[in-house]
């Protein structure tokens, strides 16, 4: 089950490092620095994160296979939805609801947080060799 985790985050933190390397090359074409949280982010917990997340389960065996099955499902909800939370919540493209845009910028950020909070868990049951 690593394995298969391992390499979906890698996936997912390469779309994520596209989206970021687009997103810089696009704020530097215009000479419009605004959204640079956003690609903060983006690259910071997107692909950084995710890809670190790939490797660590490319390589190692976790005791508990739940805790990884959640860990992933986390990750990667918590990833996209603080990062596009982010998006909607300083551009408001869609002319959502502020309210709604707030609250979905920090539900994203809560459940990236438990999703570090389950690795951090995760790195203390790693199978002995």
């Amino acid at each position: 089950m690593e394995r298969k985790w391992g390499i979906n985050f890698i996936r997912v933190a390469s779309v994520f490092g596209l989206l970021g390397v687009f997103i810089g090359s696009q704020m530097a074409g215009e000479m419009d620095y605004s959204i640079r949280p956003i690609h903060t982010h983006v690259l910071l917990v997107g692909w950084l994160s995710m890809f670190a997340w790939g490797i660590f389960y490319s390589v190692y065996t976790i005791k508990n296979k739940l805790l990884v099955h959640i860990h992933g499902i986390a990750g990667m909800v918590g990833a996209v939805t603080l990062t596009s939370g982010m998006y909607f919540y300083m551009l408001n493209p869609f002319n959502f609801n502020e309210t709604f845009n707030m609250i979905y910028f920090i539900v994203g950020g809560s459940i990236l947080l438990i999703a570090f909070l389950l690795f951090l868990i995760i790195t203390f049951l790693v199978e002995k060799e």
